[in-house]
């Protein structure tokens, strides 16, 4: 008879932690950045126009902290948010995910409804304001979560490679 190496199977084996995403997410991030930087280009586009033919045919630009500039900044939010939320529920990914194969789901597994989408998208800005910190607290979280993540009920999990 020959001995065996097999290590038996523990039933009461802790489940291993998730892997973290953070370093995936910041990867996916930096590609997301392209085009929503086009859709920002378009939309200071208008606003230079509108501001143009309004009379201001001066060289003056929109004055900085005016109405007219945080308008300017809501708008380039909400299409960032648009351009996101609408990438998120067509197919649980942005252009940014896909290569990173990173697809976004709620806690079920679920496509995620609009309005955590939604909550997502704000939370995450707010945590990217705030330093980052909402992503770097993944590496704490016991089940690698952000705090946009736990906010919103949904979750980045990395798909497996497709067999071609």
């Amino acid at each position: 008879m020959e001995p065996t190496t097999a290590q038996p199977v523990l039933d009461n084996a802790a489940p291993a932690r998730p892997r973290s995403l953070v370093l995936w997410r910041l990867l996916a991030m930096f590609y997301d950045f392209w085009p929503v930087l086009a859709l920002w280009m378009l939309v200071s586009t208008a606003f230079t126009l509108g501001f143009f033919l309004a009379g201001h045919r001066s060289r003056e630009n929109i004055a900085p902290f005016s109405p007219l500039q945080w308008l300017l900044w809501l708008c380039c939010w909400l299409v960032a948010g648009i351009y996101a939320t609408a990438s998120w529920r067509r197919g649980g990914q942005t252009l940014g995910m896909r290569p990173w194969r990173l697809r976004l789901q709620d806690m079920k597994g679920d496509r995620p409804s609009w309005g955590a989408l939604w909550a997502r998208y704000a939370a995450g800005t707010l945590s990217l304001l705030a330093g980052g910190l909402g992503f770097w607290w993944a590496f704490f979280d016991r089940e690698r979560l952000t705090w946009h993540d736990r906010l919103s009920g949904t979750r980045l999990v990395r798909v497996e490679k497709s067999r071609r």
